[in-house]
């Protein structure tokens, strides 16, 4: 157990990051998910901006790698033009 009120603080600040980055991330794999069971162009296409801001958002906070968000984009917009 840590003995200093530093890094007493620091387990506690680590652990409300850890919660926070975990909500944050799963409620984008939910939108992934749902945005790839939509077969309508327009409905997906919409939902794909806010999908794809969602990200970007995880991404800048480090929630996610810059990469990973990369990667979801493309696939995302792949399978939206695949769509017809």
């Amino acid at each position: 157990m840590a003995n200093h009120k530093s890094s007493l603080k620091r387990i506690r600040q680590t652990e409300s990051r850890r919660l926070r980055n975990r909500y944050y991330a799963k409620t984008a794999r939910n939108a992934v998910r749902s945005l790839r069971k939509l077969t309508d162009k327009a409905a997906a296409e919409a939902k794909l901006r806010t999908v794809a801001a969602m990200l970007d958002r995880l991404a800048s906070k480090k929630a996610i790698s810059k990469n990973k968000a990369a990667n979801l984009k493309s696939k995302l917009a792949h399978h939206i033009a695949k769509l017809a």
